[in-house]
């Protein structure tokens, strides 16, 4: 019997799962009662998918054999795969107790402490699996991930480069690796990692559209045309190759985006194993009067989101909202971190609960109305909202475009960013907000010194054409456009935002390639928002890029005094600035074609009369232009708050609102 038994291992461990079930059904009709044999069996329902067969068969071997920690091992596996965590859990626990040297019963339990953001406990677990089994790559890969949870990046670091020692070829640890890289800002490395990743296991999901993004935030063109035709083929066939934001700088229609979201967010919902959400409690049952905001950010800091949103925070009217903070981000300091959280009546950190966790306090808490701020951006948590943290969930502001999913209720928008005929585009309903979308703090402080511009690199008298865009919105088409500005406009230059420096290498090299001198492209890096928004007003113009807009960057030129240039495209990241334009009262700034756009910065860079005439209407509107009136801003979004929570105590669906603007001079609540 030993010697059949030890075949029908054999067999289970090569796949020959049939082969491997006969044996041990023929055992059993001599031995019904023999442990190993129902324990294998449970195992192999497992590796059949049949998680209850399993269960069943487990149970039965440890009725059995209650002592053998293999057995609660496997049991622990099986219920891990029927997400009864806490129960797997349990039997894990059981099994170290039996005996404290099992390895692999250490490293499962730390996989599902992992699963539960219980990282401190994981690390414990993984270490002691790696002490046990030093030569296994897999439980280093698990480990630096359990680092990464507690934000402590070169221990995290550290494990990876121990799992790739010990297995150049493990896929999660390259994996596990480049992302981490990618949080560190050392991109190349990042790329090298994923690129290895990608030829170990070409339908790995997300790699494709991950590794071009990449490449384009290191303005490495080749293949550009190609890879992004390549991508966008495999989206529309429904396959997981891209994040959405991994689209969002391509020359992509609304309709691909739409398709990729979906794609993303299916595959989100299945991994969470979403089941229908639990009802609320009728709106009239609610113990508070006031509507309950709930904002979800990782960016309640020194990021584009809070420099945005800080003051609308203030100045939401108390009478009538109850506003919190649900940050995930990570621990906060400095001024902007501190403003935020006196801004808030009640900021909240959840980045140590799950999102089961998040979505159960945000019911606890009453939350009326969840507002994600993050969608398909780093470090976004839609898995908080596929079961429902609120009866109303709206999507504002981090991520251009849809969440591609149900649980999302609304889109906050304007019609500029979605026109009604793009609304077929989004799954979710639009509330348009007149004037635009994009909040703004009218505080934003400028520094009072303005750096001559010899201190800057720029020349005293050329012409210089701005673009303070992240790297990754620079695709070849608009820097063709630009090196032909450049080219016609006799002594100017282009200033961009020093993103990385072989993104810099190799602007620079592409600029030779098209008849221009690299010392003409002069480069920025990064400082205070203070100090860059005075440096700003050493630019002309600012010229914007084409398939993703200057978002934040738009209104910081504008709010320096620089008129911003853009083309109009068809996604929401493509028409941003035109709709910041008009809130501005620059509307002829806003162009339509790629001929449009370069004869008009031709024209504005040759005509000094024309553009002085435009700085000094965007410095007369500065003081009462939609963009910047933080206060009405807040009327107009509260107003969508409350038709979206009155159609919900009516009982009705969420459908699309259009927000009427308020009269002029309405009172607006003091700041906080």
């Amino acid at each position: 019997m030993q010697e059949r038994l030890r075949s029908a291992i054999q067999r289970q461990q090569q796949g020959l799962l049939a082969e491997a079930e006969t044996i041990y059904r023929d055992v059993l009709q001599v031995h019904p009662r023999h442990p190993l044999v129902l324990q294998m069996l449970g195992v192999l329902a497992a590796q059949q998918q049949r998680p209850a067969a399993a269960l069943e068969l487990l149970q039965q071997a440890i009725a059995l054999a209650p002592q053998d920690p293999g057995a609660h091992n496997n049991l622990g596996k099986v219920l891990a795969a029927l997400h009864r965590h806490d129960e797997a859990l349990a039997a894990y626990d059981r099994a170290i107790a039996l005996h404290p040297q099992h390895a692999v019963a250490h490293y499962n339990r730390g996989t599902i402490l992992l699963q539960q953001r219980r990282f401190a406990e994981a690390v414990v677990d993984f270490e002691q699996a790696r002490t046990l089994q030093p030569g296994v790559a897999g439980h280093c890969s698990n480990l630096g991930l359990a680092y990464v949870g507690l934000r402590r990046s070169p221990a995290a670091l550290y494990a990876f480069d121990r799992c790739l020692a010990l297995d150049p070829n493990h896929h999660d640890g390259l994996v596990n690796r480049g992302n981490l890289l990618v949080k560190l800002g050392r991109t190349e490395e990042a790329l090298a990692d994923f690129v290895h990743a990608q030829a170990l296991r070409p339908g790995t999901p997300y790699l494709q559209g991950l590794v071009l993004h990449l490449r384009m935030q290191l303005c490495a063109w080749d293949g550009w045309a190609d890879r992004t035709a390549a991508l966008l083929d495999a989206v529309g066939r429904g396959e997981p190759v891209a994040q959405p934001f991994d689209l969002v700088a391509l020359p992509c229609t609304p309709a691909q985006q739409l398709r990729c979201a979906q794609n993303c967010a299916q595959e989100k919902t299945q991994a969470a194993h979403r089941s229908p959400p639990l009802p609320f409690p009728p709106p009239a049952a609610s113990a508070h009067h006031k509507i309950r905001i709930g904002y979800y950010s990782a960016d309640f800091h020194s990021h584009a989101t809070a420099y945005l949103m800080a003051g609308l925070i203030e100045l939401h009217d108390r009478s009538r909202f109850e506003i919190v903070a649900y940050s995930f981000g990570p621990p906060g300091e400095g001024a902007m971190r501190d403003r935020m959280e006196r801004a808030f009546d009640r900021f909240v950190e959840i980045g140590h609960l799950t999102d089961a966790q998040a979505m159960a306090l945000a019911r606890q808490d009453g939350i009326d109305i969840a507002v994600d701020l993050k969608g398909f951006t780093d470090d976004g948590r839609i898995g908080i909202f596929l079961q429902r943290a609120a009866p109303v969930q709206v999507a504002y502001l981090g991520y251009p475009g849809t969440a591609g999913t149900d649980c999302i209720d609304y889109l906050i928008a304007d019609e500029r960013v979605v026109p009604p005929s793009h609304r077929g585009f989004y799954a979710e309903k639009l509330a348009w907000l007149p004037e635009s979308y994009q909040v703004n703090d009218r505080h934003r402080r400028i520094a009072d010194r303005t750096p001559p511009r010899a201190e800057l690199g720029l020349p005293d008298d050329g012409f210089v054409f701005c673009c303070f865009n992240a790297s990754y919105k620079i695709t070849p088409d608009v820097f063709d456009a630009w090196m032909r500005l450049l080219q016609r406009v006799a002594g100017s230059v282009l200033w961009l935002f020093h993103d990385k420096d072989t993104a810099v290498a190799n602007l620079r090299q592409e600029a030779e390639r098209r008849g221009v001198s690299a010392d003409r492209l002069v480069f920025a890096r990064k400082m205070e928002l203070a100090d860059h928004l005075a440096r700003c007003r050493q630019a002309d113009l600012f010229i914007d890029t084409f398939h993703c807009n200057a978002h934040t960057t738009a209104s910081d030129a504008l709010w320096a005094g620089v008129p911003v240039l853009t083309l109009q495209g068809e996604t929401f990241a493509a028409r941003v600035a035109a709709s910041l334009l008009h809130a501005v009262g620059l509307p002829e700034l806003v162009t339509t074609t790629p001929a449009e756009y370069e004869a008009l910065a031709e024209r504005l860079a040759t005509q000094p009369a024309v553009l002085a005439g435009l700085r000094e209407r965007l410095r007369a509107a500065l003081a009462e232009a939609p963009l910047f009136d933080t206060a009405r801003f807040a009327r107009h979004l509260e107003a969508a708050y409350c038709q979206m929570w009155n159609r919900h105590c009516r009982g009705l669906s969420p459908d699309h609102l259009r927000i009427a603007p308020i009269a002029a001079g309405s009172e607006a609540p003091q700041a906080r």
